[in-house]
């Protein structure tokens, strides 16, 4: 059963917490999580982009001119793609881009993914936390104590205002409820900073 520390908003150790291995102990499965992050992309795209082809235009149909001897090039309608206001040639339409992922394969690549992360020692777990005056200041100073100066994600038990808030004007730095996080923000963020009680929720949720 992995192990680890419990850091306070100081980063002074208070205790050890036992983490389930069927959730931070599962093998590397690149694959699945690669396949996982792709389906979660495609889901969240609206797919609503739709231009007129030649014939969806409302213009005339009539030739323009006369084929030959006026000295002009060959055309028809106006509405051919070559003329300002003409069609579009291969116009996009809308399309479902979404991809079926069962709940199993969810659940075993998040797994992997989290336990990858613990493997890189890139996980901090953290008794509660609460920034003073829920401000930005003390946001990026608790930020640098823990030497988080690339991509964090801070997992909280729970939507907490007073977090999101603080850190909401930091680049790179995002706050999600336990319940809402999902394999694509755990491999896009290079940080993972839960509080005590987000670990316990996680683990009643896949165990």
């Amino acid at each position: 059963m992995a192990k680890l520390k419990v850091y306070n908003m100081k980063k002074e150790a208070v205790g050890d917490i036992n983490l389930n291995d069927m959730v931070f102990a599962a093998d590397y499965n690149e694959p699945l999580i690669h396949q996982v992050v792709v389906a979660l992309h495609n889901n969240a795209r609206q797919g609503t982009k739709s231009t007129l082809t030649r014939s969806e235009i409302n213009a005339s149909k009539k030739k323009l001119w006369r084929q030959k001897g006026t000295g002009n090039a060959r055309h028809d309608e106006r509405s051919a793609p070559q003329f300002v206001g003409g069609g579009v040639v291969f116009a996009p339409k809308p399309r479902d881009f979404s991809q079926k992922i069962n709940k199993k394969m969810r659940d075993i690549a998040f797994s992997s993914a989290l336990s990858q992360k613990i493997r890189q020692n890139e996980v901090f777990i953290v008794d509660d936390i609460k920034f003073e005056d829920n401000k930005t200041k003390a946001a990026s100073a608790f930020l640098k104590l823990f030497d988080l100066n690339k991509r964090t994600i801070i997992v909280t038990d729970g939507k907490d205002e007073g977090v999101m808030k603080a850190t909401n004007n930091i680049q790179k730095v995002s706050c999600v409820d336990a319940m809402l996080l999902n394999v694509a923000q755990v491999v896009e963020n290079t940080y993972l900073v839960f509080t005590k009680n987000a670990i316990k929720k996680i683990e009643e949720a896949y165990v």
